[in-house]
């Protein structure tokens, strides 16, 4: 599999729906296979909140396989012997693409001084991306989670851009109890002394104590009680008895911690704030409705407006232990596609992992996301 692992300047800077302009972007990103001569076989992958452009191949810092590796290669669903796949690192991350953690053009890391950023913002530095790699038109645009807030986004503010949008376990405006998580995980990070109001690069402190705990959170959002009961149950961790103290008497605490602690290695506390906060503002209709979301039933008739227009077919999935974005959120976006005209298959497949459950082993999931790029 031809891999290309690379990362492209924006000759310009880069407009914000916040009303500022971004310098001196520089996007990461990693393409597998080649362009065909027509140029119509790219597939963008868009990934999802704590995720990267690795997509295949292992990480640089965890060295694990990437992170959707099982489904993306030769001979796989997403078939590198056929397609173009580009993966590129969102705006505002920690894996090469412009973020918090950057330098800014006074040669010190921007800190809170990054502006504060949207989904759209990242699909325009993807969009810009793709027209650097002489990409005019995609085949797909594919993502799970966040990846798919901005495979929806790019099909309704670029509607020209891609043939087909698959959508994976997502929602079109984040449900307020998830804004609710979200915040609880950053004030987890700004809590912790070692924050510093954000300065803290340089300093030999970071708020990991707080970034662990807002990750421990947002894990527990991306299971299900099946697959916890089955995999931990009340089962203690190494001890025979309580220990009547505050250690993980318990394996799920245990394994919680863990995640938690693994994840202050790979991933910048600062762009976790900045991303989650783009995640909680995302709603596809935010063009045309103002500071207060309207009724659930205006809002599905402002979402059909959004989508008319749009020229891709799109294929939604949602799984039934996800209780994340479950199935309804999936449900609203096919019949708001419906309203408006578009081509819309959707489909609620069994996976006992919940929300995780697009990044996991489901063979139902491989069978319908080859389907749908061959048809």
């Amino acid at each position: 599999m031809r891999t290309i692992s690379a990362t492209h300047d924006l000759a310009q800077p880069l407009p914000l729906d916040g009303g500022q302009s971004l310098e001196d972007v520089r996007i990461a990103y990693e393409t597998y296979g080649t362009l065909n001569e027509r140029g119509d076989n790219a597939i963008l992958i868009c990934h999802a909140t704590t995720g990267d452009q690795h997509v295949a191949t292992p990480h640089p810092i965890t060295g694990k396989p990437g992170w959707w590796s099982r489904t993306v290669g030769p001979g796989l669903p997403i078939d590198t012997d056929r397609f173009y796949v580009i993966c590129p690192n969102v705006l505002g991350s920690c894996m090469g693409t412009t973020g918090p953690s950057s330098l800014a053009p006074d040669g010190q890391p921007y800190g809170m001084r990054f502006p504060v950023i949207t989904i759209r913002d990242m699909v325009r530095a993807h969009v810009a991306l793709l027209k650097a790699l002489g990409v005019e038109r995609l085949y797909a645009v594919i993502g799970g989670s966040m990846g798919g807030m901005q495979a929806l986004s790019l099909a309704v503010n670029w509607p020209d851009m891609a043939d087909r949008v698959l959508v994976l376990a997502a929602t079109a405006a984040m449900p307020v109890q998830n804004i609710a998580f979200q915040e609880l995980g950053r004030q987890a990070i700004m809590a912790d002394p070692d924050w510093q109001g954000g300065a803290y690069y340089g300093t030999g402190r970071s708020p990991d104590a707080g970034l662990a705990v807002a990750r421990m959170a947002a894990h527990i959002t991306y299971l299900s009680e099946a697959s916890l009961s089955e995999k931990f149950g009340r089962r203690l961790q190494d001890r025979q008895a309580k220990s009547f103290g505050f250690g993980a008497d318990y394996q799920v605490e245990s394994y919680l911690r863990y995640q938690g602690e693994s994840f202050t290695g790979r991933f910048d506390a600062n762009s976790y704030l900045y991303i989650t906060k783009a995640m909680s503002y995302f709603d596809l209709t935010e063009g045309l409705v103002g500071d207060n979301r309207p009724s659930d039933e205006d809002h599905r008739a402002r979402l059909a407006e959004v989508f008319r227009g749009v020229t891709s077919r799109f294929c939604l999935v949602s799984f039934d232990t996800d209780w994340l974005y479950p199935t309804s959120e999936s449900r609203v976006i096919a019949h708001a596609l419906n309203a408006a005209g578009a081509p819309v298959s959707f489909m609620e497949l069994a996976a006992p992992f919940g929300h995780d459950s697009f990044l996991l082993d489901v063979p139902a999931l491989d069978r319908v996301i080859e389907g749908f790029l061959l048809r």
